[in-house]
């Protein structure tokens, strides 16, 4: 069977990582044409149908290891795949794959760097979920990195290109922390095998050592105080690209912080309680900045910060049960903040801005967009029947069963903060009456229009939000978008194998003993 834990470990695994990689090389190779653009789709089809196996195999709580070169278990770099990292997987080719969708609509698709630089971040974000090494998983985040930069400055516009400088120092910076905290847990260790340092957070030298690599990655995450670089650069490239940010890459120090502290840390863990206390600051700060903010993508992108809070406050709370409201959440935010993005682009494309105070009344001339903004705004709120309600119902779950009265209020209020400023968008953007556009050289939006010659070739300039050419594919533009507020609709209905999934996944990680037992018992067969 394709399912046997040898096929998976041997070929899929692997694959999953190296499959990108050289459909990279080849769609670079041959250039922007039908062919790179089918390759770009493809792959996350391929990798989607490898997530489904490893979900089926991993869905009673297995873990399926590939030992590279087939050392012994603690010695040789192990790819892990369990229930949490296969989910993972799946809602990032379903992410990937509509975002390309997108992304051909509005043009992209003819830039002979934009598919390779797609594919090359993609196989890091994949080899990230996968890795059960601490320093792998640098070298993935890395990888999926690099040509990250590429892609937030290749719109050529100024105001992108200063956002793109403030995106490469702050992450190089935490790239250095990273580093530099990988090699104080060697030091004080001796190794950097996840499964190896399960518990050892006990030891107060190597919780501060592994703090220190906590720390780089609620800086890539963008949580609360380390979190103003995210709406000043996120919105600043591509709508398509904007989508691939926000549920690639965030999502990558999401799921290492997830992974870190269920292995390392106890409950009740000084660093623990930190984490609860950056959460709730994350919660506040983030729907308050997307109160104030005058654009669709500032709007969103303050709301990555605010959501990101909601999500990892889970892991700090009630054990398995606040493992499995995160691991719901992760799936929901995934789906949801892409198909956000997705519509707004399509606003900013069909309408030339994203700044909320020229549009209005939208929802006549555009009644699919209108409708899929709705379902994923709801559903962002959590409000019934959206997938949104069950993840923020698991997240007060854990709350109460934790005792965390400060928690409990502070999701309810941030809710309510969440459904203003959908509110606000949905207003501003599709109801109400049309509105004139003014110039406002105040707005991210208004960026003027001129050639920039860098390293001698001049760039083709448009604004940094404002959307570019679109193609005669334009009515693609709105289908990825709604497409994934009728799955998040569709969970909504039917939660009933998500929430088992999240709570076999949330099991897992609260108990880590098969993990641990998976990863340094033996070696690829």
């Amino acid at each position: 069977m394709i399912t046997d834990t040898d096929t998976l470990s041997i070929w899929v695994i692997p694959g999953v990582f190296a499959l990108p990689l050289i459909a990279a090389v080849v769609a670079f190779v041959i250039g922007a044409n039908r062919v790179s653009r089918a390759i770009g789709l493809l792959v996350p089809v391929v990798v989607f149908a490898a997530s489904v196996l490893l979900v089926i195999a991993t869905m009673e709580g297995e873990v399926v290891v590939s030992q590279v070169a087939g050392w012994q278990g603690g010695v040789a770099i192990a790819f892990v795949a369990d229930l949490l990292s296969a989910l993972m997987l799946g809602v990032s080719a379903l992410l990937v794959f509509a975002s390309m969708v997108f992304a051909y609509a509005a043009g992209l698709g003819m830039d002979r760097w934009f598919v390779p630089s797609v594919l090359i971040m993609t196989a890091g974000v994949y080899g990230a979920y996968l890795t059960g090494d601490l320093f792998n998983l640098f070298v993935m985040v890395e990888v999926a990195l690099l040509p990250s930069y590429i892609l937030m400055a290749r719109s050529g516009t100024l105001t992108s290109l200063r956002s793109a400088r403030l995106y490469l120092i702050v992450n190089l910076t935490a790239s250095t922390l990273f580093l530099a905290g990988l090699g104080v847990v060697y030091g004080v260790t001796g190794t950097v095998n996840m499964a190896a340092l399960a518990g050892l957070g006990a030891l107060p030298v190597v919780a501060i050592a592994t703090g220190v690599v906590v720390v780089a990655l609620m800086l890539k995450a963008a949580l609360v105080p380390a979190h103003s670089w995210l709406p000043a650069t996120y919105p600043y490239t591509s709508p398509a690209v904007t989508a691939l940010f926000s549920g690639l890459l965030t999502k990558i120090g999401v799921y290492a912080l997830v992974r870190i502290i269920s292995l390392v840390y106890e409950p009740g863990q000084t660093i623990t309680i930190a984490v609860i206390v950056v959460c709730v600051l994350s919660m506040i700060i983030g729907v308050l900045g997307a109160l104030g903010e005058s654009t669709i993508r500032g709007v969103l992108a303050f709301h990555m910060i605010s959501q990101v809070g909601y999500i990892l406050v889970g892991v700090v709370l009630a054990g398995a049960v606040g493992f499995a409201a995160v691991v719901f959440y992760l799936i929901h935010h995934t789906i949801v903040k892409t198909s956000l993005f997705l519509t707004g682009g399509t606003v900013e494309h069909e309408e030339g801005t994203g700044v909320i105070k020229r549009l209005g009344g939208l929802a006549r001339s555009h009644p699919i967009a209108a409708t899929a903004f709705f379902f994923a705004a709801l559903s962002l709120t959590g409000i019934p029947p959206f997938s949104g309600f069950w993840a923020k119902l698991g997240v007060l779950t854990a709350a109460a069963e934790a005792g965390a009265a400060v928690v409990f209020v502070v999701a309810l209020v941030v809710s309510v903060g969440t459904l203003g400023s959908m509110l606000k968008l949905g207003t501003g953007v599709f109801w109400g009456q049309p509105k004139q556009a003014e110039p406002d050289d105040e707005t991210p939006s208004d960026v003027t229009v001129e050639p920039v010659v860098a390293a001698g070739t001049v760039l083709s300039v448009a604004s940094a939000v404002e959307a570019p050419p679109v193609t005669k594919w334009r009515p693609l533009l709105v289908i990825p978008g709604f497409a994934l507020a009728l799955i998040s609709l569709g969970i909504g209905l039917f939660p009933e194998w998500l929430l088992v999934l999240a709570h076999t996944s949330g099991e897992s990680l609260a108990d880590p003993t098969a993990y641990v037992e998976a990863v340094l018992g033996g070696s690829t067969p």
